[in-house]
């Protein structure tokens, strides 16, 4: 089409310059003293177009010569950006390869080309000069040169140009990355924290700050950047689950006192105090930090903590209400840990608690950990008859050798309070045997 439309504006030229000149009698007079000229009208007009374009290419042929050195400049500042590019490019493919010697040379060519170009020279050129100090930076790394590394990333930081803010920020994270790696934890905290806020907040940096929390042994600050991937969806749920359930017990073993284990499961969501696992957590390290007490028939009230009583009464109360509810659901260690912990919590609990655990256990009637923890909990209340019927159908059925002694040496109490010399030595054989067998 374009050829078309070439072809006929060519034959409209012809048309009209045979029109024009075709039958063009005229000529054109020149007058000079003492002489005339006398011209014919088409010469003069093809004169005029031939020395309009001899004129053109005379000034363009000037105006090329006069542009010839910066063009050869621009062709020098052409092929330098060629090499930076080139040397760039090669260094990340041969990163990515396991070529790090490779790399390292061709970063280093590249920086070189780099630091000898005058400021302005190329287009973002302060980018270019912090991604090659980082790609040396990463090449000395995989190497094992720490030394080289450091000093090229604290380089590549120092002399970062206000326009780099994208690649200073990647340097940030990959020299925090490193410290982690290394376990250094202080170094890590000192390259992540001069991260902007707006950085700090991306997923990668919160996977960074993650590791972090864990390589400093903050369990809270974990917990709370997997809630923040969580929300990022950098986790699915199941993973996110896991790492919390993990986390928060971490977190509420480490606690050395009443208030901080407070602190730390008042923290948690509605969901993550309702798991099972963690309310179990939570009273294990209860008994630890709660000194038991009798005072009120709460069995908290010699709780040392700054905090009003009833707040620790009540979330102790919704754990066990948790884990009474979850017990059916429990199998194995899970099952056995529970019923040892409630056992410890007995004489703290009044005696609305004995109303729930015969409700349990009516539901659950051949449970012998059930049946077990009833006739403790009879046993304090000193209702000795149905006391010592739960617990010889537990000593029966128990399988951990543990509670199953507890149980015997319970019924050997009973009897002696009954003067029952014979079953009291009976059931103390018993437990002497179930204490052999967990030896």
């Amino acid at each position: 089409m374009k050829n078309v439309l070439w072809f006929l504006l060519v034959a409209a030229v012809a048309v009209v310059a045979a029109l024009l000149l075709g039958d063009n009698q005229a000529i054109v007079s020149v007058y000079w003293p003492p002489w005339r000229i006398d011209l014919s009208l088409n010469l003069v007009l093809i004169g005029l177009l031939l020395g309009f374009v001899l004129l053109h290419v005379a000034l363009r042929g000037i105006a090329l010569l006069r542009a010839l050195p910066q063009r050869a400049q621009r062709w020098r500042q052409r092929q330098q950006e060629k090499a930076v590019y080139v040397g760039l490019l090669e260094a990340l493919v041969q990163q990515w390869s396991g070529r790090f010697v490779r790399a390292q040379t061709s970063a280093e060519q590249a920086l070189q080309v780099l630091e000898r170009l005058p400021e302005g020279t190329l287009a973002h050129q302060g980018r270019w000069l912090l991604l090659a100090r980082l790609l040396l930076a990463e090449s000395a790394h995989s190497l094992g040169n720490t030394g080289r590394r450091d000093a090229t990333i604290e380089a590549a930081l120092a002399g970062a140009s206000p326009d780099a803010s994208a690649a200073r920020e990647a340097a940030l994270l990959r020299a925090s990355a490193w410290a982690i790696e290394a376990r250094d934890a202080v170094q890590a905290r000192h390259w992540w924290q001069q991260l902007p806020q707006g950085a700090a907040r991306r997923i990668q940096a919160l996977r960074l700050r993650l590791k972090l929390a864990q390589l400093e042994r903050d369990s809270l600050g974990a917990i709370e950047m997997v809630r923040q991937l969580k929300k990022h969806k950098a986790f699915s749920n199941a993973i996110a689950t896991r790492l919390l359930h993990t986390l928060v017990g971490e977190a509420l073993q480490q606690t050395h006192d009443a208030e901080q284990l407070l602190r730390v499961w008042k923290g948690l969501d509605a969901r993550e105090r309702a798991d099972a696992g963690l309310a179990l957590e939570f009273l294990q390290q209860g008994l630890r930090v709660w000194p038991q007490g009798s005072e009120g028939g709460d069995g908290v009230a010699s709780v040392a903590v700054a905090m009003p009583l009833p707040e620790a009464k009540r979330w102790r109360d919704e754990a066990l209400q948790t884990l009474l509810a979850a017990y059916p659901q429990l199998e194995g260690v899970a099952q056995r840990r529970s019923i040892r912990v409630l056992q410890d919590w007995l004489p703290a609990l009044d005696a609305r608690w004995l109303a729930q655990l015969d409700a349990a256990q009516a539901a659950r009637p051949a449970d012998a950990g059930l049946q077990y923890l009833c006739g403790l909990a009879l046993l304090q209340r000193q209702l000795w008859g149905k006391a010592g019927q739960m617990l010889q159908q537990a000593s029966r059925s128990l399988q951990d050798a543990g509670l199953r002694r507890r149980a015997w040496r319970a019924l050997a109490q009973l009897a002696e309070q009954r003067g029952d010399e014979a079953a009291a030595q009976q059931a103390w054989k018993q437990a002497a045997a179930c204490a052999e067998a967990g030896l």
